[in-house]
Order: structure tokens, then sequence, then C-alpha cells
């Protein structure tokens, strides 16, 4: 499985977290399943989102406006104020072997995340 996150500025890692936390459980999976994690160059800067990939010993992505506007994605976003299609949806998507979504985008406070296989 493959973590698309988009945060807010300013996110902590225990936000991160528990989001991920969540996220696993609504679709009945395991921290064991998880591949990668990914975001937005926007985010390269977000502490909380690194600290959080590396507490769970994950590489955390951060993919190029390019990449993530690359894809169709079901749901608007408010990452379109920044000229992207998105942000969770798109970076699961990109890493992803099957490029289908098992999670579509979904709001945990001030974290986003989207789950694709």
């Amino acid at each position: 499985m493959y973590f698309g996150i988009g945060a807010r500025r300013g996110v902590s890692a225990q936000e991160v977290l528990n989001a991920i936390e969540a996220a696993l459980e609504e679709v009945g999976r395991d921290k064991k399943d998880i591949r990668m994690l990914a975001s937005s160059t926007l985010k390269e800067n977000e502490t909380g989102l690194i600290e959080a990939s590396r507490e769970l010993g994950f590489e955390i992505k951060f993919l190029p406006d390019d990449v993530l506007n690359g894809f169709e994605v079901p749901s608007d976003s408010q990452a379109s104020r920044f000229g992207l299609k998105g942000v969770a949806e798109p970076a699961a998507l990109a890493l992803s072997d099957n490029k289908k979504l098992i999670l579509k985008k979904k709001v945990y406070g001030r974290i986003t995340i989207a789950i694709a296989e």
C-alpha cells in the first residue's frame, strides 16, 4: 500500500501518525502493509511529515507538480489553489503498482490521506 498524504502547514508527527492509524483501520490493514509514503514537494519541509515517516520506518517521497498533475483523480482538492489537481490521491497513485485507490482521500483533522495499491 502506498499512502498519499496532504497536510496543513505545521502539523505534528503525532497528527500524521494518528491519521495513518485511522486510515489503516478504515481499510482493515496493518502498518506492515505500508510500502511508502508520498506527498508534494510543497510539503518537503514539513517536519511533522518527515518525523512521522521516520518513526514508522518508511521513506517519504516528495513528488513534483508535474507528476501529481499527471493523474486524473476522483476528488476535488484544496490543492487546486496551488495549481495541483490534488496531493493525497495522485501521490498515492504515482507510486502504486496497480494505480488503484483503495481509500479515496479522507480528511483526518489537518491531514488528508489516500491509499493506493
